[in-house]
């Protein structure tokens, strides 16, 4: 019994972080990042997405896929979402649900030091 037990802990665990890639994915190619940028914070005047709840955006979502807003600004997601699945819904929300930062490696190394006057 306890293995039957990991082994679905193990399942459903997988199951989440293929929906998560699944989501990052869809973000990307549907150009989410242009007006919530690639962290999911925010741009200018849109609205941050990181670690909102779930069922919350799921909610704004299905209402953005059957041609509903609020208000004006909110029509231009109208055309991004028309075309998304409940699928597709469940993994952007637990995209933005979970999102973690990536942190990169070092690019450069900055501990150089200039010596002199740096002239001519």
């Amino acid at each position: 019994m306890r293995y039957a037990l990991l082994i679905f802990l193990l399942l459903q665990s997988l199951e989440a972080t293929q929906s998560y890639e699944a989501g990052k994915r869809l973000y990307t190619q549907k150009g989410c990042y242009s007006c919530h940028g690639m962290k999911l914070e925010g741009l200018h005047k849109y609205p941050y997405l990181a670690n909102r709840a779930k069922g919350f955006m799921s909610y704004k979502l299905k209402r953005f896929r059957s041609k509903l807003s609020d208000n004006q600004q909110q029509e231009m997601m109208i055309p991004f979402a028309v075309g998304l699945s409940d699928k597709d819904i469940e993994d952007l929300t637990t995209y933005m649900y979970e999102f973690v930062e990536e942190k990169n490696e070092k690019k450069y190394d900055d501990s150089y030091k200039k010596y002199g006057d740096g002239g001519s």
